[in-house]
């Protein structure tokens, strides 16, 4: 089993718990976004995106470089790997246990089904 540092996952975690966050994750991953680029989807002020972006960069998700007045937001992919491969460990639990309920109903579909007297024809 994989090793995880437990507070790293809880603050990876905490910033894909919400929804804004996770959408702001999606649109980094087509490139860098300004703080003002991220915020408008969601009709937001800035100093809320700027919370949002605080709790991303606090999980090591995302980069912020200051040129200038613009603070630009880049995506950083590999705290994603740890989350990934903590739930690798479910993925193959739920990967084996759908294998093993598949190789069930092809067998129970394999067995000859035993014949059933008709309705109406028992004892005559």
């Amino acid at each position: 089993m994989v090793e995880h540092d437990s507070h790293t996952l809880d603050t990876i975690f905490h910033a894909l718990g919400d929804a804004t966050r996770r959408a702001m994750l999606g649109d980094l991953a087509a490139g860098e976004r300004t703080v003002g680029e991220l915020a408008q989807p969601f009709a937001m002020s800035l100093a809320a995106a700027s919370k949002h972006i605080k709790v991303l960069e606090a999980a090591g998700l995302i980069r912020r470089d200051i040129r200038g007045r613009t603070h630009m937001c880049s995506l950083e992919p590999a705290p994603l790997m740890s989350a990934d491969q903590w739930l690798g460990v479910y993925r193959r639990f739920w990967t084996d246990r759908l294998d093993t309920l598949e190789q069930l109903l092809r067998a129970d579909d394999a067995a000859p089904s035993p014949k059933s007297p008709l309705p109406g024809k028992e004892g005559e």
